[in-house]
């Protein structure tokens, strides 16, 4: 089973639109995404704000910055 990981973005970031396009056909092989928006607080905008779409392993806390397909995703998962 996949990793779970978070994907850090924002409304009305169309980058991190095509990354969730990107993720959408691993989500449907069992992929567990959690979609974190950095402007609900100022420490994740403060951190992710010129970096976002970013995905990130909940078990290891690696971090994939855009941008990605979802064959550099796979890899990441491995």
């Amino acid at each position: 089973m996949p990793p779970e990981c978070q994907l850090f973005s924002t409304l009305g970031c169309h980058l991190c639109e095509v990354a969730e396009a990107e993720l959408l056909p691993l989500v449907e092989h069992g992929l567990m995404v959690e979609l974190i928006d950095i402007g609900e607080t100022e420490a994740l905008y403060d951190v992710y704000g010129l970096r976002i779409p970013v995905l990130r392993r909940v078990d290891t806390g690696e971090e994939l910055d855009w941008p990605f397909d979802a064959a550099q995703v796979v890899h990441f998962l491995r």
